[in-house]
Parts: structure tokens; C-alpha cells; sequence
């Protein structure tokens, strides 16, 4: 199996997967119509990023079975269009939770005290004990959680180390699912903003998602409240964020941004990051040796799955419905040509298959073939199924209940 690898990757990690028996191209850094030249001209089963956008040139430049984000998210790369080639869309989702939930708190910390701007101060040559020394403290504050994924609730035993109240808001969170993780329920974003003296926000990116953090959830911010975000600069609203910061004394840490460099270094001008109220960071959450060790693992156990077996751990394109109204179980003998057949009659009828699985029993003698498929046979069909191969025990049809 070739593998390209677009993006800096561990030592460790690309020795994974040579032992696994691939053919490894690296090539960090290459991007944009050399990415697709660097496709075309290796032709990879697998191609392997982290910042590096995959788009739809990028996908049909070869002959790509799989892309793996090496990271969380995936917004970098062109799902639709994967999902149209059959090429899976893999992530390596939680092994970088505990990264960013520590830079979260890093802006916290930062913020309250100002630390950015105490270093900036010393290095200046400037002693200014009576300004730096004023701070709110975190104790006994209550910290508010937009998002309670992976990395949200890596945020809730830090917040109780420092005696800070938790409340939180998820899409799947409801009253006993927070009573188990202890903490506080709130049934809308703007809930979490009104009651809270620190708000994080840790969503995935996505339709429902986009801009969800807007001008209405700053309007219910307390005044000189802090807002961290270390997961994506699309899920909030840059211009009402900014207001907020000029307006309301909203005091900011960023990780992530609206106009990031596609690379690893290069000019950035964003006024976001402008304001003394407003601390940034170089969208590093993820960037710890730990995080970036356990992502390289999972990538190689994601690309050793699949070609080992052809199936790829955490695929995140796969439909989660089909057209399919029924299912074909056919019970047989295990023989060659039995579905081929099978398949043969289906086609005939004009029928679509949706998706299919073969259950082999213990001694390999016989099987079940189960397949879904878009419209219903007609019962002439299914008795020429039953008579066309004595290898064929039993046809039943199942009808599936449809969303």
C-alpha cells in the first residue's frame, strides 16, 4: 500500500507504517497543484494531512482509496467530494483532548493574570508591580462549556482543581447526563453565556454549528467576562466577537481564526487579534509531543486496518441511511458462484444493490448473504433465485423500516 504523507509527521508514526508494509512518500509541506502533482505522480492508496487542504483536484489527481486526517476535525478537506469518488474520509478523533484542553486553560490562566503582557513589560525594561497585580482570581467562578465532546470534558476536572463551578451546554447533553459528569445544566448556548464568568467553547465544525456563537451570545455575556476558543473560528461570529471585546470588556483568547495561513508559517493580519483584551496563540492546541505522538499511532493503526482488512476506523462519510426497503437473506451452501448468481438475477430485475454482507459459519460450509436493495422483488423474481442454484437453501425478504 503507497502512502503519501502531506504535513509534518512523528519519526515514530512513519515507522509504523513502513513495518506495516507500506510504501511511505513524505513530502511535508507540499500543498495547493503540487499536492496534486505530488497525487499524480505517486499514485497513493492513502494520503495523510493535517492542516494541508484535500480538495476535489486533489482527490481526482490519482487514484486515492483514503484520506486520513491526521487530527480531530476534518473541514480541510472535501468530504462531498470524496464521498462521490468512494474514497473514506478517516480522523484520529480524542488523542489530541487533553492538548487543548490544557491551552484552554493556559488562556484562562492568561488572561486573569495577564501574563502575556507582564513578560511583554520585563522585556521592555519596565517594572509595573501595581498595574500587573490586579486580577479577578478563578476561584469559586463559574466556567461555561459550549460543546461537550472529548476535549470538553477534559476541561471539568481541571476546572474543579481550580475551584471553579461547571456548567455546560452540548447537543447531547441533558439533565442526567450532566448529574453524572457533575456539572451544571443549561439548556441553550445563551443560557451558558448569561450565567457564566468564563465561557470555552468546544464544538466540531459543521452545518448546524457555523456561526452558532453569534451577536445574541455576546449580548447576554456578562460584562468582562472571558471567551476561549480552541476549537474553530467558524463556529463564532468574528465581528460580533470583536464588538463584544470593544463594547463590552469582553476579554478574548484565541487559538483558531477566520484568516489563518494555510501553512505552517506566513504573514497573518487579522484585527481580531489587535485589541489588549484579546490574547492569541498560533492555532497550537493540538501541537504537544504527547498529542502529536498519539495522532501518528492512530493513523498508523487506521491504515494498517485498512489494508490489512479493508475496513477504515473512524470513517466519517459513510451514509447513515440508504434508499434500501428490504433485505434479501440468502441462506446457502458456501460455493463458488452462489451470489454471483444471486447478484446476476438482481441486476436483471433492474433492482439496485444498497449494501451487502456475507456471515460465513463455523466450518465454512455454509452462509448468509444479506442484501439491501431499493425495491422490493417480485415473488417470480425470488422463486427463480431458489431454483437457479442447488447450493441455495432458503430465501427470505425482510422489509426495513425506513426513516
Amino acid at each position: 500500500m503507497r502512502v503519501l504523507i502531506a504535513d509534518k509527521f512523528e519519526q515514530p508514526g512513519l515507522d509504523g507504517l513502513k513495518a506495516a508494509g507500506c510504501e511511505v512518500f513524505y513530502q511535508a509541506g507540499v500543498k495547493d497543484e503540487a499536492l496534486e502533482q505530488a497525487v499524480a505522480e505517486y499514485r497513493p492508496d492513502v494520503l495523510v494531512v493535517r492542516s494541508t487542504k484535500v480538495t476535489e483536484a486533489v482527490l481526482n489527481a490519482g487514484a486515492l482509496k483514503l484520506v486520513v486526517r491526521a487530527g480531530a476535525g476534518y473541514n480541510t478537506i472535501d468530504v462531498a467530494a470524496a464521498s462521490r469518488r468512494g474514497i473514506y474520509v478517516s480522523n484520529c478523533p480524542g488523542k489530541n483532548s487533553i492538548a487543548v484542553a490544557e491551552l484552554a486553560f493556559g488562556l484562562i490562566l492568561a488572561l486573569d493574570r495577564r501574563i502575556a503582557d507582564n513578560v511583554q513589560s520585563l522585556r521592555e525594561g519596565h517594572w509595573n508591580k501595581s498595574e500587573y497585580s490586579k486580577a479577578r482570581g478563578l476561584f469559586g467562578r463559574t466556567l461555561g462549556l459550549i460543546g461537550l465532546g472529548q476535549i470538553g470534558r477534559e476541561m471539568i476536572p481541571r476546572a474543579k482543581g481550580f475551584g471553579l463551578r461547571v456548567i455546560a451546554w452540548s447537543r447531547g447533553l441533558n439533565p442526567e447526563i450532566a448529574g453524572k459528569l457533575e456539572v451544571g445544566y443549561k439548556a441553550s448556548c445563551l443560557d451558558v453565556a448569561a450565567a457564566a464568568d468564563i465561557v470555552s467553547v468546544h464544538l466540531a465544525l459543521n452545518s448546524q454549528t457555523r456561526g452558532i456563537i453569534g451577536a445574541s451570545f455576546f449580548e447576554a455575556m456578562r460584562p468582562g467576562a472571558y471567551f476561549i476558543n480552541t476549537s474553530r473560528a467558524e463556529v463564532v461570529d468574528q465581528d460580533a466577537l470583536h464588538r463584544a471585546v470593544n463594547e463590552k470588556a469582553i476579554r478574548a483568547g484565541l487559538d483558531v481564526f477566520a484568516k489563518e495561513p494555510a501553512g505552517g508559517a506566513g504573514e497573518f493580519e487579522d484585527d481580531i487579534v489587535k485589541p489588549a483584551a484579546v490574547y492569541g496563540t498560533h492555532h497550537i492546541g493540538a501541537s504537544t509531543d504527547q498529542a502529536q505522538e498519539a495522532i501518528a499511532a492512530e493513523t498508523v493503526r487506521i491504515v494498517k486496518t485498512f489494508k490489512e482488512t479493508g475496513k477504515v476506523p473512524n470513517v466519517v462519510n459513510l451514509a447513515a441511511s440508504t434508499p434500501a426497503i428490504c433485505a434479501m437473506a440468502v441462506r446457502h451452501l458456501d460455493r463458488p458462484g452462489v451470489l454471483a448468481g444471486v447478484l446476476d438475477a438482481i441486476s436483471a430485475a433492474h433492482i439496485n444493490v444498497q449494501e451487502m454482507e456475507n456471515i460465513v459459519f463455523e466450518g465454512a460450509e455454509a452462509a448468509v448473504a444479506r442484501i439491501n436493495l431499493e425495491t422490493e422483488p417480485a415473488p417470480h423474481v425470488l422463486a427463480q433465485i431458489q431454483a437457479s442454484n442447488p447450493n441455495i437453501l432458503e430465501i427470505g425478504l425482510i422489509r426495513l423500516n425506513q426513516p
